[in-house]
């Protein structure tokens, strides 16, 4: 099963970055139920507020596992990885045309009972998943290349 599934199957339960990042967690050394609380917050584009992508932000979360930046790493390795985000971002924004929530469901507003009735009428739960899927493809992608 791919990443990309797991964070699928995942996001049946859980928020987009709860997904991203519990899909990638356990592969370095954080386990699923510390990666489901670290990310929480971040759904929505930060609880709701609609900025940068759930999948995005889950995502971060886990290349920043994966980086194996440790205590004492250094500014070099800080820098290292504030490229990879970068570069994550622009290419998951080149092929979703965004990062920020609010403008991948086309202005629908999450945080009105009006916005939210209208994401549950129109089934933009679909669309978000398949964020969740193009974030953790990328990063799968990202990962292999480190």
């Amino acid at each position: 099963m791919s990443k990309a599934d797991k964070a699928e199957e995942l996001f049946k339960t859980y928020n987009c970055a709860q997904s991203a990042a519990a899909a990638f967690a356990e592969d370095f050394g954080l386990d699923k139920e510390k990666a489901l609380q670290a990310a929480v917050g971040f759904g929505g584009g930060f609880g709701r507020e609609q900025e940068v992508c759930g999948a995005i932000s889950g995502a971060i979360i886990a290349l920043g596992l994966a980086s194996g930046f440790k205590e004492n790493s250094g500014r070099d390795k800080i820098n290292e990885v504030y490229a990879k985000v970068r570069k994550f971002m622009g290419e998951f924004k080149e092929k979703n045309g965004s990062v920020h929530c609010l403008d991948l469901l086309d202005g629908c507003v999450l945080n009105t009972d009006e916005g939210h009735k209208y994401f549950v009428e129109h089934n933009l739960r679909s669309r978000c998943s398949g964020y969740v899927r193009s974030a953790c493809d990328l990063l799968e992608k990202f990962i292999k290349e480190t």
